[in-house]
């Protein structure tokens, strides 16, 4: 179908080139087989493959007519993605000119077949009765066909003009309608129907939501998108008409085919512009948008399928070592021979991130259980993320399930994985740069059992001003966009601006409806920003995990740069602590377990030995030997899956009973030894860190 103008944004556009793509590959595949098809099936092919076009050529004048100024946010290589879709459309255009071309020719061809065997039947029976009228039968039946031929093509778009009136003023006419699926009421308004349910409409308003009334006298508003037009009236109807022009072309002359491409194309027209389509030709999330499960601003995660494919963009491939454009030395692991330490590094931007709460959430259906409710957010300048993608899980109570919370106060130490305080480096010279929230929930559909992450929403904090300057350090309450990021004026939930009245009040009430996301901006303390300048320049990450991340850094400033006898030697490296810390990083509730494990230790120091920095670190080692690296290895400790409720619970359990042996035993030793254990086969990559493989090559 073609666009509007009022669609505008050149994602818009590339989202309805998608969907031509699909009509157009649908149509050729159909037409693969017209030698075998009747001449009325591929006229119906022909007037869609008109119709496509026009929608092409359409789709082509608005991409003309965009300009990068109606982006509401900067988008990266704009010239380019809309070269690319000029392209694509140029391409659609193309083949169905071929393919228009091709169904004529066929059709022509057809009809001189069938003109021919005609004029030799007519010709066999003039020679049985003597009579020689070959050449008038032919002059007339030439003429005829000019005659109809000149008449469709001066009346053509005369008929498209009052087809559509005539169509416009039918479906005003129509009351009775029938839902093509189950809509479950969202709202006092709503009236909840049963598919196949007949209903009576009252008022079409234009807004798309239909004042209908059922059966049983309820009435309520119903989306349009989930009516039809009552199947036993529409079949009467064409059946009657059908009738009367078959019975005026027997009376009046041979049938020529033109009241059946004619109607062919009222058909075809009609399937075009139909406003509902059959769910299983329907993405997976466009059914549950149209079934009411979930509101229509939700879409299925942008930032989950990043992370799921890009492995540079996790946090633990950001904690290596960045290469310098040489290749020959490391770009931002520089070892100070004075301290004897690596050297700290400022980057332009070092701050903490608090997640205070997301408001007015809005909920799935029934049919959908959710399984978690997260936020994901990243340094995003417009059109790339520039960071690694961080995950915090947020909490809800069953009786307020629109707030989602973060950092819930826990007996112990909070898991990582829960803590909404998060700090925030960049060295990025762009001043669009900004943070980029994404609300996500994991679900499961309770019918048949698929699973997948929806996107609740999506916004942005800008880090800079114009000017360059920093953000100032505060509470920020942030309006939640539906859609992807790369959308942009798509609600999350339209069904509460709809509602709003014009008065000042009813507006202002909407509006504290709409979905938001609270955070704070903090600055650091010195001594927090003294550590941080020993992580990497950009980075995400949680605030209670500073301190490992830390001594893992300094580590690899010992074996990178201090220990190594030569800088030109490349062999692999045996230590456990950088052979496996990644892989620590990818599991939060064994991170949790080190971090517990080194707070036992660190509890017991004294005040000399918190002075000693070198006696610290070989404490971090002790204890990432006692609790993290044998936890990796342990054939006890089900596999890591996200957001299975079980396997969590599980998974806490085995590690609380291991570290508790081994806090009693004074260590991970008598485990590992234990003739009763169970361990997996050695792999020397457990010891063995290959820098060159896993740091990270120069970035622009």
């Amino acid at each position: 179908m073609a666009l509007k103008k009022s669609r505008g944004p050149l994602q818009n556009v590339q989202r309805g080139n998608d969907e031509l793509k699909k009509q157009v590959d649908i149509l050729l595949q159909e037409s693969q087989e017209t030698t075998s098809l009747d001449p009325a099936k591929r006229s119906l092919l022909h007037q869609r493959c008109v119709q496509l076009k026009k929608s092409v050529d359409e789709n082509k004048d608005v991409l003309q007519k965009l300009k990068k100024s109606d982006e509401p946010a900067p988008v990266g290589n704009y010239d380019q993605r809309k070269q690319d879709e000029q392209k694509r459309l140029s391409k659609l255009s193309t083949e169905l000119q071929n393919l228009a071309v091709a169904l004529g020719e066929m059709n022509i061809g057809t009809d001189e077949k069938s003109n021919a065997a005609k004029e030799e039947e007519e010709r066999e029976d003039d020679e049985e009765e003597g009579v020689t009228e070959e050449e008038e039968d032919e002059e007339e039946e030439d003429e005829s066909e000019n005659e109809e031929e000149e008449e469709d093509e001066v009346d053509e778009e005369e008929d498209d003009e009052d087809d559509d009136e005539a169509e416009d003023e039918e479906q005003a006419n129509i009351k009775e309608y029938t839902a093509v699926g189950d809509f479950h009421a969202q709202q006092e308004e709503d009236l909840t129907v049963k598919k196949g349910e007949l209903l009576h409409i009252l008022d079409k308003r234009p807004d798309g939501w239909w004042v209908a009334e059922n059966n049983q006298g309820k009435k309520g508003l119903v989306p349009k998108t989930y009516l039809h037009v009552f199947r036993e009236q529409g079949f009467n109807r064409e059946s009657s008409e059908g009738e009367g022009e078959e019975d005026d072309g027997e009376a009046d002359e041979p049938t020529d085919g033109a009241n059946q491409n004619q109607s062919a194309k009222r058909n075809s027209e009609s399937e075009l512009n139909s406003a509902t389509k059959p769910i299983a030709e329907m993405s997976s999330i466009d059914a549950l948008v149209t079934m009411g499960v979930i509101p229509s601003g939700f879409r299925i995660s942008t930032l989950a399928q990043i992370l799921d494919k890009e492995k540079h963009l996790r946090a633990s491939h950001c904690i290596q070592p960045e290469l310098s454009p040489s290749q020959l030395t490391f770009k931002d692991l520089v070892w100070d021979a004075e301290t004897n330490v690596i050297q700290s590094r400022q980057s332009r931007l070092s701050l903490v991130l608090t997640l205070w709460s997301c408001k007015m959430i809005p909920l799935p259906g029934t049919s959908i259980q959710v399984l978690s409710r997260h936020v994901r957010l990243c340094l995003f300048d417009g059109s790339r993320v520039l960071s690694n993608i961080h995950t915090v899980r947020a909490t809800w109570q069953p009786k307020n399930a629109k707030t989602w919370t973060f950092s819930p106060r826990v007996s112990g130490i909070l898991p990582s994985l829960l803590d909404g305080d998060c700090f925030v480096r960049s060295s990025s010279p762009s001043t669009d740069i900004g943070l980029l929230f994404e609300l996500g929930i994991t679900y499961m559909r309770s019918t048949t059992g698929e699973r997948g992450e929806l996107s609740c929403g999506w916004t942005f904090l800008k880090l800079f001003d114009s000017g360059g300057i920093p953000a100032t350090p505060k509470t920020y309450e942030l309006p939640l966009n539906g859609g992807t990021p790369y959308e942009s004026g798509v609600e999350v939930d339209p069904t509460i601006s709809r509602r709003a009245n014009s008065g000042v009040f009813q507006q202002m009430i909407a509006l504290r409806k709409q979905p938001r996301l609270l955070v704070k901006l903090r600055t650091l303390r010195s001594r927090r920003r003294e550590m941080m300048n020993l992580l990497p320049e950009t980075m995400i990450g949680s605030v209670c995990c500073i301190t490992p991340l830390v001594y893992y850094r300094q580590i690899l400033g010992d074996v990178l740069l201090k220990d190594r006898t030569c800088m030109q030697n490349t062999d692999l490296i045996c230590n456990p602590v950088l052979a496996t810390f990644p892989k620590v990083m990818e599991q939060p509730d064994i991170m949790d377990a080190l971090r517990s494990s080194w707070a036992d230790k660190e509890s017991s120091l004294k005040r000399s030995e918190r002075r000693d920095k070198e006696f610290l670190k070989s404490l971090f080692i002790q204890a990432y030997h006692d609790s993290a690296y044998p936890l990796l290895v342990a054939t006890f400790l089900p596999g890591l899956k996200w957001a299975e409720e079980d396997s969590e619970a599980s998974r806490w359990k085995a590690i609380a009973d291991f570290l508790r042996k081994n806090h009693e035993k004074q260590g991970s030793l008598f485990s590992l030894l234990s003739p009763e254990g169970v361990h997996e086969a050695f792999d020397i990559g457990e010891i063995t860190y290959d820098f060159l493989g896993e740091a990270r090559m120069a970035t622009a």
